[in-house]
C-alpha cells in the first residue's frame, strides 16, 4: 500500500487543484492539499486517480458521489452527507469521519488505516473487501448493511450497531475490542476468536435475557 503521495502509481500525473468543486463533474488526476470546504453542495461529484491530503470537509452534501482509486491522508469529514456514494479501490490513512452519513453507500476494495469513526451511519450500505486496520469505530451504525469479507485487525469497535445487517466471511478475530449495542443475532457468518467472544459475552447475555450477578 502507498505510504506517501510519491508512492501512488499515478503520482506523476497529479495536478494541484485549488478551485471550487462543482456538482456532476469529473475530476481526474487532481491533488487537493490542505483545502477547507464548508457546506458544499456537490451532488454526483466524481474523482478518479486523485489524492486528498490534509483536506477538511465540514457539513454539506456529496450524495451520489463516486470516488475511484483515490488516496486520502489526514482528511476530515464532519457532518457530511455522503449517502448513496460509491467508493472503489481506495485508501484512507490517518483520517477522521464524524457525524457522516454513508447511507446506502457502495464501499468496495477499500482500506482504512489509523482512522477514527465517530457516529458514522453506514445504514443499508454495501461493504465488500474492506479492511479497517488500527481504526476506532465509535457509535458506528451498520444497520441493514451488507458486509462481505470485511476485516478489523487492531481496531476498536465501541458501541457498534449491526441491527438486521448481513455478514458474509466477516473476520473479527483481530479486533482489539468488540462492543455491540444491537444486532448480536446478525453475527451469523462472522468469524471471532476467544478474545472477541469474551467481549461479546455481555451482548449475548442481554439478548438471552440473562442477568449476571456476582453476589
Amino acid at each position: 500500500m502507498p505510504r506517501d503521495l510519491a508512492d501512488l502509481p499515478y503520482a506523476r500525473y497529479l495536478t494541484a487543484f485549488d478551485a471550487e468543486l462543482e456538482s456532476d463533474y469529473d475530476y481526474e488526476s487532481v491533488h487537493l492539499d490542505n483545502a477547507v470546504f464548508d457546506d458544499l453542495d456537490v451532488h454526483g461529484v466524481r474523482f478518479t486517480e486523485s489524492a486528498f491530503t490534509g483536506v477538511a470537509f465540514a457539513g454539506g452534501i456529496m450524495q451520489h458521489g463516486r470516488f475511484d482509486d483515490v488516496w486520502l491522508r489526514g482528511v476530515r469529514f464532519v457532518g457530511v452527507n455522503l449517502g448513496q456514494s460509491t467508493w472503489l479501490n481506495s485508501e484512507f490513512v490517518d483520517s477522521a469521519l464524524s457525524g457522516v452519513e454513508l447511507v446506502g453507500a457502495t464501499v468496495r476494495r477499500i482500506r482504512f488505516e489509523g482512522c477514527k469513526f465517530e457516529s458514522v451511519n453506514f445504514r443499508t450500505a454495501q461493504l465488500r473487501d474492506v479492511s479497517f486496520v488500527d481504526c476506532v469505530l465509535r457509535d458506528t451504525d451498520f444497520s441493514e448493511a451488507g458486509l462481505t469479507r470485511v476485516t478489523f485487525p487492531g481496531s476498536r469497535l465501541d458501541g457498534v450497531t449491526l441491527h438486521r445487517s448481513t455478514l458474509d466471511a466477516v473476520d473479527l478475530r483481530g479486533a482489539a475490542t468488540l462492543d455491540l449495542t444491537a444486532g448480536i443475532d446478525s453475527l451469523r457468518g462472522a468469524i471471532v476468536g476467544t478474545a472477541q467472544l469474551l467481549d461479546l459475552a455481555p451482548a449475548f447475555a442481554r439478548a438471552a435475557g440473562i442477568i449476571v450477578r456476582d453476589n
